[in-house]
C-alpha cells in the first residue's frame, strides 16, 4: 500500500515528520517496506541558464548551448526543440545520476563537440510522463537546487512516498483514511473530518439493476449506481495525476482517475460503466459456465458455472469485484456514464480471482473486506467529483439488495490486557483508544465499526489497545510456577503418527528423503497429477510446474540420480503431502517408500535376492501396526495404473477404506523415471487409520488365550484364472471370530487337477478365546470354509 505525505495530511492533521511517521507505522503494525523521497533522488540537480545556443554544425537537431551554472559557464549539446537563450534550466552536471534514464552523465562528444552534462526534461528526472522538451523554469537562481524550487513552487513533486506492507487481517489500512486513524489514535495528530456530500437526483436513472437470487447468497449482497450523462471525460488535474503517478500508478482519464483514487483513499473500489455500450439493464449472476468476456487488461476470459458476472442485454459485461469489460469501458469519447458502488462476498471474489488468474486492485481489497456501511456513501462523493471534474447532469440511484448488517459487540474488561499482554493501561486510556480507532462505548460494550471485519471477539479489543499503546514496551515476566501432575499431549495424532512413522521407517533400514513439493508435468501426469488446477502460476523452474499428487514421482527421480552415480541398491522414504487439487484444504498426508536392486550385495553363499512385493509388504505392514492399525484387515486388488496390475496389494479395512498400497511399479514407469529394477514401493495414509475407541495414555493391555489353538489344512480345486487373494479372503471370513489366519501354502497345476484347473492347499488357524474347540465344533467351521470359498471362486475341495 503506497501513499504519499501530503495524501495523508488530507485526513490527519499533523506536524510529524515522516520519520516519526514511518517509526509508528511500523510499531503499530503498518510495517514501512520503502519510503521514496525525490529530494533525495533529484539533490543534485541544480538551476541554470542559457545564455547562448546556436545550431550544431553537424546536426540539424542538435543546438550548442552556453550554460551558465554555478560551477561557471558550461557547454552542453542539447536535442530539445525548445533549447534556446535565455530560458532557465534544469542542469545535470557531469558525475550526476539522472534516474529516468539510469545513467550518470559524464563528459562527451557529440558529432566532434563536447558536452560537459545535460538539461533535464521531466520524464528524465521523473516527475512526470512529459519529455516533449527540456523543463523551463518561470524563475529561479542560477546554481540553486532545483529541488529547493520544487518544493517552494510545486510541492506535490517532491511528495514523500510511503509504501507500507499490509496484513489480510486490516483491510481498512488499505486506505489512506484508514492508515490515518490509526496514527491518530497513537497521538500523531488528529483526524480531519470525512468529507461529505449529497447529490440530488435529477431524473430517473434509465439503466435498472437485479441480483439474481442464486447470486445474493454468497456474491453480491447490494449493488448501487446512477447514471450521471454529459460529462466530458478528459485528463484529470494535475493534483490527481501527480498522487497516482506518485503510487505507482498511469493516469488514464478523469472518470478512471475517480475511480482508482476512492480505491486508495477509502479502500473503496467502484466502477464506471460507459452508459452508451450498455443495452437494456443490469442484472448480477452466477455464470452458466463457457461465457466469455475481454476484460479492461484487453485479454480474454471464460467463466466457470458459479462465478458472478454482471451482464447487459448483450451478455456479460464485467467480472463481479474483479475486473470490468473493455467493450463498456470509458473513453475519451464517454459522454454518458453509470457509477456503480457495491459490496461482494470475499470468499467468492479470492476464488474467482484465483481460478482467472486476476490481479487487480479492485480484487485485491473486496476479498480482503471493504467497509459495507459506506457503499451508498461512496456513491454521492464519487459523484459530487465527477460533477466537479467532468461536468453532467446526476440521476437518481438505482439499489439492488440491501447493504447487510454487520454491527455487533464485544465486552471490554479492562483486566484482560494485564493477563493477555502483561501491559498495565489504565481503564481511561482503553476507552480513549478505542474511541479513537471508531469504537462506539456503549457502558461496557464496545460497538465495532463496520471498516473492521477481523474484530470478531473481546481478545480483539485488547490487541486494538495494546498495539495503539505500542507492543515495544512489552516485558518479559516468568509464568507462574506450572501445576504438579502429568502435561498434557503437545502434538496432535496426525503429528504423532508421523513422527512414528519416520522414526518405523528408519530403523527398517530406509534412508530419509526430503524432495520438493513441486515436480515436473510428464511425472506428475505419470501419478494421477498435472491438471491445470495443481499447475503453479509462476514456477521456479520449468522441472518445478506441478503440486506433486503422490510422493513416489519424488522418491523415484532420488533413485534415478542414485543410479547414475552408481549406487543401484536402495531403500528410500518420505514422509510429507500430496496435493489432489490447488485450492487450501485439497492436500493430504502420506508416508511412503521404494526398494530398489538386491536385499544386499553378491554373496557367493546366495543369501542376496532382488527385493519382491513381499520385501513391501512386510514393511508397510510394520509401519501401520506401529501407527495403531488394527491387525485383521483385507489385502485387494485395484490399486492405481502406476502399480504392477498382478503384483501389487492394497491393505484395506473393507472395500473403501484403503490405509495402504504394496507392490512393484510399474514397468513403464520405470522407464519413464529411468529407474532400473527391480523396484517394489509402498504409499500409506496415516489419516485413513482409525483412532483407537477409547484414548488413553496408555497402551492397550496385551489379550492371549490360553486355549490351544487349532490348524486346519484345505486343499480347492479352482479355474487357473481365480486369485489366492479371492481365496484366501473368502475363508477367512467364514468366522471373523475364530479364524486368525489364512496362508497359502502349496500351489499345483497340471497333472490329476485338469485342463484349466489348479489346486491351492491353504492352512487355516483356529484360535478359540471362550472354551476349547470340539471335533464338532472345528467340523462346522471347516464346513462354512468350504462353502464360503465355493461361492466365491466356484472351487471345490479336493479329494
Amino acid at each position: 500500500m503506497k501513499f504519499t505525505l501530503s495524501w495523508l495530511k488530507d485526513h490527519l492533521d499533523t506536524t510529524a515528520t515522516v520519520d516519526e511517521i514511518t517509526y509508528a507505522l511500523t510499531d503499530l503494525g503498518l510495517e514501512v517496506e520503502e519510503v521514496l523521497n525525490p529530494a533525495a533522488r533529484l539533490a543534485d540537480f541544480t538551476i541554470g541558464k542559457v545564455i547562448h545556443a546556436e545550431q550544431h554544425p553537424d546536426a540539424d537537431r542538435l543546438r550548442v548551448c552556453q550554460v551558465e551554472t554555478d560551477e561557471g559557464q558550461l557547454q552542453i549539446i542539447c536535442g530539445a526543440p525548445n533549447a534556446r537563450t535565455g530560458i532557465t534550466v534544469v542542469v545535470a552536471k557531469p558525475g550526476v545520476y539522472v534516474p529516468g534514464i539510469d545513467t550518470t552523465i559524464g563528459v562527451g562528444k557529440i558529432r566532434g563537440i563536447e558536452s560537459f552534462g545535460m538539461m533535464a526534461s521531466e520524464r528524465e528526472m521523473e516527475l512526470s510522463d512529459e519529455h516533449d522538451g527540456i523543463i523551463e523554469l518561470p524563475s529561479g537562481e542560477v546554481g540553486d537546487r532545483f529541488i529547493d524550487w520544487l518544493a517552494q513552487n510545486d510541492p506535490a513533486k517532491v511528495d514523500p512516498v510511503i509504501d507500507i506492507a499490509i496484513t489480510p487481517n486490516r483491510p481498512d489500512a488499505l486506505g489512506v483514511r484508514g492508515i490515518a486513524r490509526d496514527l491518530a489514535a497513537r497521538g500523531l495528530g488528529r483526524m480531519k473530518p470525512a468529507p461529505e456530500a449529497q447529490v440530488q437526483g435529477q431524473f430517473p436513472c434509465p439503466i435498472n439493476v437485479t441480483i439474481d437470487d442464486d447470486a445474493r447468497e454468497n456474491g453480491c449482497e447490494v449493488f448501487a449506481g446512477r447514471l450521471i450523462r454529459g460529462v466530458t471525460n478528459g485528463p484529470s488535474p494535475d493534483w490527481l495525476q501527480t498522487r497516482l503517478r506518485a503510487i505507482g500508478l498511469r493516469p488514464i482519464s478523469a472518470l478512471v482517475d475517480i475511480t482508482n483514487f476512492f480505491t486508495y483513499d477509502r479502500n473503496r473500489p467502484l466502477h464506471v460503466f460507459d452508459a452508451g455500450k450498455v443495452t437494456g439493464d443490469l442484472r448480477i449472476h452466477r455464470a452458466k459456465g463457457c461465457e466469455t468476456l475481454i476484460g479492461l487488461d484487453e485479454k480474454e476470459y471464460t467463466f466457470s458455472e458459479g462465478m458472478v458476472v454482471i451482464s447487459d442485454d448483450n451478455g456479460v459485461e464485467s467480472i463481479g469485484g474483479i475486473m470490468g469489460g473493455l467493450q463498456t469501458g470509458c473513453t475519451a469519447d464517454t459522454t454518458d456514464v453509470f457509477l456503480e458502488a457495491a459490496f461482494w462476498d470475499t470468499v467468492q471474489i479470492a476464488t474467482t480471482g484465483r481460478a482467472l488468474k486476476i490481479n487487480s486492485d479492485a480484487r485485491y481489497r473486496n476479498e480482503r473486506g471493504i467497509d459495507p456501511a459506506f457503499n451508498m456513501e461512496a456513491i454521492e462523493l464519487a459523484t459530487q467529483m465527477i460533477l466537479d471534474l467532468c461536468g453532467g447532469e446526476p440521476s437518481k440511484v438505482v439499489v439492488a439488495g440491501k447493504v447487510p448488517d454487520v454491527s455487533r459487540a464485544y465486552k471490554l474488561v479492562p483486566a484482560r490486557v494485564q493477563s493477555l499482554v502483561g501491559m498495565d493501561i489504565p481503564e481511561s486510556e482503553q476507552r480513549q483508544t478505542l474511541t479513537a480507532l471508531g469504537f462506539r462505548l456503549e457502558g461496557n460494550m464496545a460497538q465495532v465499526p463496520s471498516w473492521r471485519p477481523d474484530v470478531q471477539g473481546e481478545a480483539d479489543l485488547v490487541e486494538e489497545v495494546a498495539r495503539i499503546a505500542s507492543l515495544t514496551k512489552l516485558q518479559g515476566r516468568p509464568l507462574p510456577r506450572a501445576q504438579a501432575g502429568v502435561p498434557k499431549p503437545v502434538l496432535s495424532v496426525p503429528q504423532r503418527r508421523e513422527q512414528i512413522a519416520r522414526r518405523t521407517a528408519a530403523a527398517l533400514g530406509y534412508n530419509e528423503c526430503v524432495t520438493y513439493s513441486f515436480i515436473d508435468h510428464a511425472s506428475a501426469a505419470l501419478f494421477g497429477g498435472g491438471d491445470d488446477a495443481t499447475m503453479l502460476a509462476n514456477p521456479i523452474s520449468t522441472d518445478l510446474s506441478h503440486m506433486r499428487p503422490a510422493l513416489l514421482p519424488g522418491l523415484l527421480q532420488a533413485a534415478a540420480r542414485n543410479q547414475a552415480r552408481g549406487q543401484m541398491d536402495m531403500a528410500l522414504f518420505e514422509a510429507g503431502h500430496a496435493f489432489h487439487g490447488g485450492e487450501p484444504g485439497e492436500q493430504h498426508m502420506q508416508v511412503a517408500g521404494i526398494l530398489i536392486g538386491r536385499t544386499g550385495p553378491k554373496d557367493v553363499h546366495g543369501t542376496s535376492r532382488a527385493v519382491d512385493l513381499y520385501d513391501a509388504k512386510a514393511d508397510v505392514e510394520a509401519l501401520l501396526a506401529a501407527i495403531g492399525a488394527p491387525a485383521k484387515v483385507q489385502i485387494l486388488r485395484g490399486a492405481r495404473e502406476w502399480w504392477h496390475p498382478g503384483r501389487h496389494g492394497m491393505i484395506c479395512l473393507g472395500p473403501k477404506k484403503v490405509l495402504g498400497v504394496f507392490g512393484e511399479l510399474h514397468p513403464k514407469v520405470l522407464r519413464a523415471m529411468d529407474v532400473k529394477g527391480p523396484a517394489v514401493g509402498f504409499t500409506l495414509w496415516p489419516a485413513e487409520v482409525p483412532l483407537p475407541r477409547n484414548a488413553t495414555a496408555n497402551r492397550g493391555t496385551l489379550t492371549i488365550s490360553d486355549l490351544q489353538a487349532v490348524e486346519r489344512d484345505f486343499a480347492f480345486v479352482v479355474n487357473a484364472d481365480v486369485e489366492a487373494l479371492t481365496l484366501v479372503n473368502a475363508a477367512a471370513g467364514a468366522d471373523k471370530a475364530l479364524i486368525t489366519d489364512v496362508r497359502v501354502f502349496d500351489e499345483f497345476i497340471g497333472g490329476s487337477v485338469g485342463e484349466g484347473k489348479k489346486s491351492l492347499a491353504v492352512t487355516v488357524r483356529l484360535q478359540p478365546t471362550d472354551a476349547t474347540l470340539k471335533d464338532a465344533d472345528i467340523e462346522a467351521v471347516s464346513t462354512k470354509i468350504v462353502e464360503k470359498v465355493a461361492k466365491a471362486t466356484g472351487g471345490t475341495l479336493r479329494g
